[in-house]
């Protein structure tokens, strides 16, 4: 929690009354809902029965001392008197001072399970997303009947005319196979286009309804070719690149292949933590500051945290940090979020939170639940300085006899080029996180064949890469500092049939269940550790004179081009 050391004044603590008071009018339910009576009344006639039973027992076990009968002899009062004693001993002890205690409870009440933590362990199924929350409306009607008792030609022609909704086929149909197959058709024959080239089977659509794609008419093949293995922290990894791009799997490999003869690398993971950044505004910018001071103030800090923590068995608060501009807020929170990237997992605990603040500050108005200061999918300085997701470190030392055999160059060139090239070149560009040769080419690779959002590619390829030479000049000493690595390995994409081979491939698949969140950790640590590989090859390839002569050798483009040409002439001689 980041504390305000400029000596302001924080708003005062709230009390556990108060955020009951403030639980009561959010309409949320209580455990205390559940007495017959108000629980305040309920625990005075306890208290009572409990003090007027001991104080008559009392009197009666005084009474037989006195008069030498046995204390374990009683009659139907003194029966009647114990019997109330226990029962409200029993009740205070398990119920006295629950308006205190209740809006501690460590347990979420905003929905049965979190979309993140837990929706590995539920079966996908072709059916519409969040359906118990949508009203009910009739069956679409096409000709008379159901539409799933149709011809697909002609529930296609009803899509392409509108009278359709092409949305609405998955849940219609309930074949999501057949959705696909009949949206397919109904573009094509809006269009006039056709899609033969479009792979439409070999593929799970259930499996993607609702969490990885909408209106779907196939998918796109992409190659995925692996490099290594990369000898990292010990432990050997064959890594899978999605890419279309000739060279960077080859290329890849090449540094693999170096780190492993140098004696492998070594990673170390220096921070953790999902950001999402709501951005709400005031009346006045004074009324802004006494939510910061309200925010930085570590008691109410850990009240927020019991808030946040309860919508997920994985989501723990680290800390929120507030910016003003003008009367407008901007709350950067940071969680843990275990295995899964976790965007959906931390906006749900911020609306929870959200929701919290707005009874303590009545005149906040919520703009965005995300206010650009996160920040997600955008290179930003807040990112590169404070991290996103993994912030992992990786490093080697190259043997010069390796960098000479299989690197083709040598030490002095390498350090000289990274000097001159990813940090000088780079400061005249302005870069922001791109102190590097291409750690985005293997990011994305990765990213994609993973099933990451490709997106994230943006902050995620943050990385400066820095050479020098050691041990008397002979060796060199590489590393890369990536500090915003948004990966996950349950969640997503990753739960599509490709993607989890890949993760299964590099032993990360799914969620760790002893401990929770080490997948997704090892999974940035390959990334980082691949990206090293890819800078060392690359930069080796640059200071030889390779560059040019390697993407000749291995680009294809030249024959792709002469059979594009060759189709495009038989087209013209057929319509000729």
């Amino acid at each position: 929690m980041k504390t305000n050391n400029g000596g302001a004044r924080s708003v005062a603590h709230v009390s556990p009354r108060q955020q009951l008071k403030v639980q009561r009018e959010s309409g949320k339910p209580l455990a205390s809902d559940a007495l017959p009576l108000p629980v305040g009344l309920t625990n005075k006639i306890f208290m009572v029965l409990f003090f007027s039973a001991s104080y008559y027992l009392m009197r009666r076990w005084r009474d037989k001392i006195r008069t030498s009968t046995p204390l374990h002899m009683l009659n139907l009062g003194e029966i009647a008197a114990l019997i109330l004693q226990v029962a409200s001993f029993i009740y205070l002890i398990g119920f006295f001072g629950i308006d205190y205690v209740q809006n501690y409870i460590n347990k979420s009440s905003d929905g049965p399970w979190d979309l993140d933590d837990v929706r590995q362990n539920i079966p996908a199924k072709c059916q519409a997303a969040d359906e118990t929350t949508r009203i009910p409306r009739p069956a679409v009607q096409l000709r008379g009947k159901s539409l799933g008792d149709n011809a697909d030609a002609d529930i296609a022609s009803a899509v392409s005319d509108g009278t359709v909704p092409s949305y609405s086929l998955e849940g219609e149909l309930g074949d999501c196979a057949r959705a696909a197959s009949i949206r397919r058709q109904a573009v094509e024959l809006t269009t006039g286009r056709s899609l033969d080239g479009l792979p439409l089977t070999g593929i799970d659509y259930a499996s993607i309804l609702g969490q990885c794609c909408e209106m779907v008419v196939g998918y796109v093949q992409i190659p995925v070719g692996v490099a290594g293995p990369l000898l990292l922290d010990g432990f050997e990894f064959t890594v899978p690149m999605a890419t279309t791009e000739g060279c960077l799997v080859a290329s890849t490999n090449r540094g693999c292949k170096a780190i492993y003869q140098s004696g492998g690398a070594t990673s170390v993971l220096l921070k953790e933590g999902m950001t999402r950044a709501p951005v709400v505004r005031f009346a006045t910018a004074k009324r802004a500051a006494e939510l910061k001071f309200y925010l930085e103030d570590e008691t109410n800090f850990e009240t927020l945290a019991v808030i946040f923590n309860r919508t997920s068995r994985f989501a723990r608060l680290q800390d929120i940090f507030c910016v003003l501009a003008g009367r407008n807020a901007y709350l950067r929170f940071t969680s843990s979020t275990g295995d899964a990237m976790g965007m959906n997992m931390i906006s749900k605990g911020v609306q929870n939170v959200l929701s919290y603040i707005q009874h303590l500050f009545p005149d906040m108005e919520s703009i965005s639940v995300s206010g650009n200061f996160c920040a997600d999918k955008k290179a930003t300085a807040v990112n590169w300085v404070e991290g996103r997701g993994k912030s992992v470190v990786c490093e080697a030392v190259l043997k010069g006899e390796i960098i000479s055999k299989v690197l083709k160059t040598s030490v002095s060139a390498l350090v000289e080029l990274n000097m001159v090239k990813n940090l000088a070149g780079s400061a005249l560009a302005g870069a922001l996180g791109g102190f590097n040769a291409h750690a985005s080419n293997i990011v994305s690779a990765i990213f994609i064949a993973t099933g990451q959002d490709p997106a994230q590619n943006v902050e995620s390829s943050h990385c400066i890469t820095m050479m020098e030479a050691v041990n008397g000049g002979q060796d060199l000493h590489v590393s890369v500092t990536m500090p915003s690595i948004e990966v996950g390995t349950i969640g997503g994409g990753t739960q599509l049939a490709s993607q989890a081979a890949c993760l299964n491939l590099l032993g990360v698949k799914g969620a760790n269940l002893e401990s929770p969140g080490m997948n997704s950790q090892t999974l940035a640590r390959i990334v980082a550790g691949s990206v090293l590989a890819g800078e060392i090859s690359l930069m080796s390839a640059l200071a030889a004179g390779q560059l040019v002569r390697s993407h000749m050798k291995y680009n294809r483009s030249n024959q792709n081009v002469a059979a594009s040409v060759e189709m495009e002439v038989r087209a013209k001689n057929k319509e000729i």
